[in-house]
C-alpha cells in the first residue's frame, strides 16, 4: 500500500457522526443539517433539461480535453467575470473541464509535485480537507497558515519564514474561504506572484465561492484577474479552480474547470488523459447552458443574502456574529468548546453544525478553528430561521 496513506486524518463529517453517537435527538424537532456545504436551493430547470436533451451522449466516449463549446464558453465567461480581454484566455491551453474541483484539486498536486526535493505545499489553516490529503498522497509536507480574527481571517503571508517559501512547490489558496468566507484582495494576490516568481512555486486558488457574495457591487477578486492587473499576460505560475457545485446549486453534476497557464495545463493535461476523468458529454452540454447564464447565479446571491439577514437578525443579540464578505458560511464563536457545542446543540435542538476543530491542524499557536462552529445556511430560508431561534434558545441555556 502507499505509505502515505498512513498520515490522512479522518475525514470532517467522520469525526462529527462519531461525536453525534449514541446521543438521541428531540424527537418532537426536524432535524436541519448546517453541517455540510451543500446547496439546497432548487438546480435551474435549464440545467436539467441540457443534460436530459443531451442523453444520447452517453453512447460516446467523451474527450479529456471537453467539448471546444464548452472550453470556449469558459473562457468567455472568465473573461467577462473577471474583467480580462476574451483573446487572453485560448480555449484550447488555458480551460480544462474537471469533474467537481474536489477531484481537480486533488489530482493537481499528484501532477506537479517533486516529492524527491522535500516539498512543502503551504495552505491556510482551517482548510478544504483535499488540499492536506492531496499534499500527503502527492510526497509533500503541509504547511499551514493560521487564519485568525486578528488577521480578519486571513493567512498571514508575510510570516512565512524565508526557508518555507524556499521549500514551497505548491500554494493553495482558498478565496472567499472556506470556512470564513475572507476575500483575498489585488494587492495580497500582487504580493504572492511576486513570490511565486522569485521562489518558484505554482499557485493553485480554488475560488468555487467567488459567485456568492455580498455586495452585487463588489464580487470578489479571483487570481487570474489580479495576475492580468498585475501585467502578467500568460497567467505564469496560476491556476484558478470554479465550479457549478455552489454557483449554480448543482453538485451532483460534478462539474468545473481549471484555467491559467498554458505550460502546466499541457502537463496537467497529459497526466489526465492519464487519470481517466474525463467529463460525460450530457454533463458538458449541461454545464454550458449554466456557464451561459448570469440569472440564476443572480436570484441565488438573492436568496442567501435573505438568509444571511435573518439567521444574524436572531442571533445578534445573544452572541458575536460577523457576516462574511462572501460564501455561504458562518464561522460562529462559541463560548465552550466547539465540539461540547455542536454535541450539545444536536442533544437539546437537533441542529448539526461543524466543530471548528475538525477543519484545523494545532500549530505552535494552538488550533485556529478551536472555538469556532461552521454553520452552512444551504437549508431553505424558513429552515435556517428555524435552526437560528433555536441556537438563540441553546446560547440562552448556556449563560
Amino acid at each position: 500500500m502507499n505509505p502515505h496513506l498512513e498520515h490522512l486524518h479522518p475525514y470532517p463529517f467522520e469525526k462529527l457522526n462519531q461525536l453525534k453517537q449514541g446521543i438521541t435527538a428531540p424527537a418532537d424537532r426536524d432535524h436541519i443539517a448546517l453541517s455540510i456545504g451543500e446547496p439546497k436551493h432548487p438546480t435551474p430547470h435549464l440545467i436539467q433539461e441540457a443534460l436530459l436533451t443531451h442523453l444520447h451522449g452517453l453512447g460516446n466516449y467523451p474527450t479529456t480535453k471537453g467539448l471546444p463549446e464548452l472550453r470556449t464558453n469558459i473562457a468567455d465567461w472568465i473573461g467577462k467575470r473577471f474583467a480580462i480581454p476574451g483573446h487572453l484566455i485560448d480555449p484550447e491551453t488555458q480551460v480544462l473541464p474537471v469533474n467537481g474541483t474536489r477531484e481537480a484539486l486533488f489530482s493537481f498536486a499528484q501532477a506537479v509535485i517533486d516529492p524527491s526535493d522535500k516539498a512543502l505545499v503551504v495552505m491556510p489553516n482551517p482548510f478544504y480537507q483535499i488540499y492536506e490529503g492531496a499534499a500527503l498522497l502527492a510526497g509533500a509536507k503541509p504547511y499551514y497558515l493560521n487564519t485568525t480574527a486578528e488577521n480578519d481571517y486571513l493567512p498571514n503571508f508575510d510570516g512565512v519564514p524565508e526557508h518555507v517559501w524556499q521549500r514551497c512547490q505548491l500554494l493553495y489558496l482558498c478565496s472567499p474561504g472556506n470556512p470564513t468566507g475572507a476575500v483575498i484582495g489585488r494587492e495580497t494576490h500582487f504580493k504572492l506572484l511576486e513570490l511565486a516568481e522569485k521562489y518558484d512555486f505554482l499557485i493553485a486558488s480554488d475560488e468555487c465561492y467567488t459567485e456568492i457574495y455580498l455586495d452585487e457591487n463588489q464580487p470578489p477578486q479571483g487570481l487570474l484577474q489580479s495576475a492580468y492587473q498585475a501585467g502578467n499576460k500568460t497567467f505564469k505560475r496560476c491556476v484558478i479552480f470554479q465550479s457549478l457545485s455552489k454557483r449554480s446549486n448543482a453538485p451532483g453534476l460534478r462539474s468545473g474547470f481549471v484555467a491559467g497557464d498554458a505550460e502546466i495545463l499541457a502537463k496537467y493535461f497529459q497526466y489526465r488523459t492519464y487519470h481517466g476523468c474525463a467529463m460525460p458529454l450530457p454533463t458538458q452540454r449541461a454545464s454550458i447552458a449554466a456557464w451561459q447564464d448570469e440569472i440564476h447565479v443572480q436570484t441565488n446571491r438573492q436568496q442567501y443574502r435573505e438568509k444571511f439577514d435573518a439567521f444574524i437578525d436572531i442571533l445578534s443579540p445573544v452572541c458575536q456574529i460577523d457576516r462574511p464578505a462572501a460564501s455561504f458560511y458562518i464561522w460562529l464563536k462559541t463560548p465552550i468548546a466547539d465540539t461540547e457545542f455542536a454535541q450539545q446543540l444536536y442533544a437539546q435542538q437537533n441542529v448539526t453544525v461543524l466543530p471548528g476543530s475538525y477543519l484545523s491542524r494545532d500549530s505552535d499557536d494552538g488550533n485556529p478553528g478551536q472555538n469556532h462552529v461552521r454553520i452552512a445556511l444551504v437549508a431553505p430560508l424558513d429552515e435556517c430561521i428555524d435552526a437560528a431561534q433555536r441556537i438563540k434558545n441553546f446560547l440562552h441555556t448556556l449563560n
